[in-house]
């Protein structure tokens, strides 16, 4: 058997304590309230259960999260970019990627939202790259009620540019397609995903295309390159369901094709590595969600630096382990003895 290579214990330990001093709230409870947001992280349990464990009620930690969590959420955010900016040391020209996720909740609707999902959900949006085979948050941005897509991509990009990068290629999904995202994004070399149902073009097309929107005029349509392929759709009937991007990159078609895929395939790999460090909540308020949902970033942030040495589970578990003190004060011969057998049968299965 091949013994795993793994991170030294140090290492690990100082991310521990780097998370517990990110969230440097004030007051008597903060030591509870900041092992509490942690523990849901790491065990992928609701805030409201792992508060119980540090005697300290759901209430007070939604909050000192509603009253300070706006300067936390800042710290929290420097600590991730600074994290993908010592990874991409010496590097000038990257290749971007940017969309959104949308986190969803079940109950009571929440006025002002910037979702289509009937005030239930957030939408949050982000900037990433691949470097070395790591997926590296660049920019982070929450969706606010009346927001534009426009908004959105130039805030992101304005983030990246800020940390000194020159953005050799930037590719968006179908839901970023608008004449006012095409403008913007035209002074960069771009790919965007094309609803075809926008374009009306049902056939294998590689070639000039405008927009028509009736919302601009006539200077203000844009001009790209169209290309249109087709995919085999197996179900009852064999059927070709067709696809569409927009770019101005004088590529082979093929190339271009596999370029958006290979840049922009990464970042819904990131979503949902973000999201299996996302504890639950019963809270529907601004702060706490995008609190927790950036939190969830750090530790997706941490993680890459160890990607290639362990697995995320393997990291998670790691972390609990070695803070049993810290993050885990209930149940913990049980839950360490489960943790252990659970880490063990990981490595064996390598």
């Amino acid at each position: 058997m091949v013994t795993p290579s793994l991170p030294h214990q140090n290492n690990i330990q100082q991310i521990g304590y780097k998370l517990l001093s990110m969230l440097n709230f004030q007051g008597e409870k903060v030591d509870e309230v900041a092992k509490t947001l942690i523990s849901a992280c790491l065990w992928n349990d609701s805030v409201e259960n792992k508060s119980r464990a540090y005697d300290v009620s759901p209430q007070t930690v939604r909050n000192y999260v509603e009253k300070q969590g706006m300067g936390v959420i800042e710290k929290l955010l420097e600590r991730a970019r600074k994290i993908s900016l010592e990874v991409l040391k010496g590097v000038k020209e990257i290749d971007l990627s940017i969309d959104w996720t949308t986190k969803t909740w079940y109950g009571k609707p929440v006025k002002g939202l910037g979702s289509s999902e009937k005030g239930n959900s957030w939408n949050y949006a982000t900037a990433t790259t691949k470097y070395k085979g790591k997926v590296l948050l660049l920019a982070f941005i929450p969706q606010v009620n009346g927001m534009t897509k426009e908004e959105i991509v130039k805030v992101l990009v304005e983030q990246v540019m800020a940390m000194g990068f020159k953005i050799r290629l930037i590719t968006l999904d179908a839901g970023f397609y608008t004449v006012d995202v095409l403008n913007f994004i035209s002074q960069f070399k771009y790919i965007i995903a094309v609803p075809v149902g926008d374009v009306k073009v049902f056939e294998e097309f590689d070639g000039d295309y405008t927009t028509n929107s009736k919302r601009h005029r006539r200077d203000e349509q844009v001009k790209f390159r169209l290309l249109v392929y087709s995919k085999e759709k197996v179900r009852r009937k064999k059927s070709l369901v067709y696809f569409a991007r927009a770019t101005n990159l004088d590529l082979p078609k093929r190339e271009v094709l596999d370029l958006y895929n290979k840049v922009r395939g990464p970042i819904e790999t990131s979503y949902r590595n973000i999201k299996a460090f996302l504890p639950f909540t019963s809270s529907t308020k601004f702060v706490f969600r995008t609190l927790i949902f950036v939190l969830a970033i750090v530790l997706y942030s941490l993680y890459t630096i160890f990607k290639g040495e362990v697995g995320r589970e393997e990291f998670r578990l790691l972390l609990i382990l070695l803070f049993p003190d810290l993050f885990n004060p209930e149940n913990f011969t049980f839950n360490v003895i489960e943790t252990l057998i659970y880490t063990i049968d990981l490595f064996l299965r390598r």
